[in-house]
């Protein structure tokens, strides 16, 4: 009991990370059944499993680059046609969340994958290193080239005050 305990608190963080990676809730929610299945059927090694987080992270990082290679079904959701209700503006978090994700989903799965662990779950460079099952100078590399592709970072903007006699 004590154990299912341990692989339950993990749960948010998954959901998280899942949806980070998946892009939408639906997707996010199936990898994270995906991935505490694939640990429960495995329960038998969890006392050999030094740290939980990174198991569950590796299961689930696996199991989405599976996904990402089988070629995907079609579908439409069955409410399509229905108008969504009106609700409070809310453009500001909103536009900022969509330019992140955007800007998430035009880097390569490899980049994507090691800032997520990085940055959103707060992974220590040899974990993902683990997790990822890559060495540890790609881990640390990856986030550099990040910033570096950048021809420009956003430059200060000056005032220039017009001459008028």
């Amino acid at each position: 009991m004590r154990d299912a305990q341990q692989l339950l608190t993990w749960v948010p963080r998954l959901r998280r990370y899942a949806r980070a990676l998946a892009g939408n809730r639906d997707d996010a929610d199936d990898l994270v059944q995906d991935t505490l299945v694939r640990a429960w059927s495995k329960a038998a090694l969890w006392r050999g499993v030094a740290d939980m987080r990174a198991w569950l992270f590796g299961i689930m990082h696996n199991l989405h680059v599976d996904g990402a290679r089988r070629p995907r079904l079609a579908t439409v959701a069955l409410d399509a046609g229905v108008p969504e209700a009106p609700v409070a503006p809310a453009q500001d978090g909103r536009l900022a969340l969509r330019d992140l994700q955007a800007a998430l989903d035009h880097l390569p799965a490899e980049q994507k994958e090691v800032l997520l662990l990085v940055a959103l779950e707060d992974m220590a460079y040899a974990d993902v290193a683990r997790t990822l099952g890559i060495p540890i100078g790609t881990v640390m590399s990856r986030p550099r080239a990040l910033l570096e592709g950048h021809d420009a970072l956003p430059q200060r903007l000056q005032v220039v005050r017009s001459r008028t006699p």
